[in-house]
Parts: C-alpha cells; structure tokens; sequence
C-alpha cells in the first residue's frame, strides 16, 4: 500500500495503475475478476484485460439507514453475503423490523441486477480458483466484506482484494476476510472515493452490460 497521494482521470486509468500492482498474478490459468457492480467494474475490466483473465460482477448493496439512506448500516452480496455495522445499529435504536425490511428491499434489487447483468450465463464457478475482486475505491469496507464473504463460501482457493484507493485502515481490516489486500493509494487525508478522480460519474446499467460483454481475453493471441 502507499501513502502517497495520487489523482486518477477516471476508473479506467486507476484500473490499469491497480493492475500493475497485481502483475505477479499475470497468465495465471485459474484466475477469475470480479468488479463489484456498478463503480468496479470498469476498474475491473483494465485489470482482468492487463491479467489475461475473465471478468464478470459481483453484485453488492449498500443497506442504508431507514432515516437516512446515505448512510450505511451494513451490505449485503449475492449468494448471501451479509455485514452489519452492530455499533452504528445500537446507537441509532434501529428496529430488527426495519433491518429484514431494507435487506428484503436490497436484496430484490441484487437479483434485478444480476437478471440485467448476467442474463443467459450461468452461474459462476468459483470453487478452487485465485478470485480477485475489484472496485473502484473502499471507505468503511462494508461492501467488500460482504462481498469477500459472499464469494468465501462459494469454496475458491484464494480471494484478492484490488482497489485503487482507501483508507490504510480499512485496508488492513480487510486482511482478516481476505487472503490478499492490495490498495494503490491510500492518503492520509481520506475523506471519499471519489476525492482521487477527476472523473467519478455515476457508472450506468448499459455501461457495466457494455464491459461485461467486451472479452478481456482473447486466447488466439496470447503469449504461449
């Protein structure tokens, strides 16, 4: 990790940075990327294209707090990945009810998006492969861990978190779910994701269904 402070143009050139930190995994045959939908998958895509490896998404949602809905009291993944902010929940006297209510609602809108995302394929076979899962940035890390759960009990040898920026903090927390934590940047003056690109736009459902079916894998013109 490095504390030096860097600004991206946008995910895409943070995602060719991040893959250069991930060279080793280079021409692996069990490699496997996962952007987490929406924001990681085009940082994903310029690793999984650098690596030679497949790319599909990850689907992870916030669960915001019923008053305020910016602000996170946990995440939930596909395949039942579920992370819940305990101190946040206790100070704010959050119902169980209200919990089961924003995690049924969120969890709807994973499985609509996995329908938009990943309509005609099948299910990704995870068990025994190097995963490496990417977005385009960590603040309190609820997604990822959800989602490096999620993907933990699907049985893959080994899970790699990529992310262009975040807190040192966070960072090293990660390292309790996952086998690997690699982060571009991580300046001391963290406020947001955002604060490292130029260009932080709102990434659309037909940008990431664009991504996904561009092939970062051409086997008839790789090395060897």
């Amino acid at each position: 990790m490095s504390a030096t402070r860097r600004t991206f143009r946008d995910r895409r050139e943070a995602g060719r940075f991040l893959a250069e930190k991930l060279a080793h995994y280079r021409g692996r045959d069990d490699l496997q990327v996962l952007g987490l939908a929406r924001g990681g998958v085009p940082v994903g895509w310029e690793v999984a294209s650098f690596l030679r490896a497949p790319l599909d998404a990850c689907l992870v949602r916030k669960l915001g707090v019923p008053q305020w809905p910016e602000l996170a009291m946990g995440a939930v993944a596909t395949a039942g990945g579920v992370v819940l902010n305990d101190d946040l929940l206790g100070s704010l006297d959050i119902s169980d009810e209200q919990i089961r209510d924003t995690l049924t609602r969120e969890t709807a809108e994973l499985h609509r998006r996995e329908q938009v995302y990943r309509a005609g394929r099948g299910a990704l076979l995870l068990a025994g492969r190097t995963v490496i899962l990417v977005d385009d940035g960590i603040a309190t890390g609820a997604s990822m861990t959800a989602a490096v759960r999620s993907v933990r009990s699907t049985g893959p040898a080994y899970i790699v978190v990529a992310v262009p920026v975040g807190p040192a903090s966070v960072c090293r927390r990660l390292r309790a779910d996952a086998d690997d934590v690699v982060c571009s940047t991580t300046p001391r003056d963290f406020r947001a994701v955002g604060q490292v690109y130029e260009d932080f736009h709102q990434v659309s459902d037909d940008e990431v269904r664009d991504l996904l079916a561009t092939p970062t894998v051409d086997r008839a013109t790789t090395d060897g």
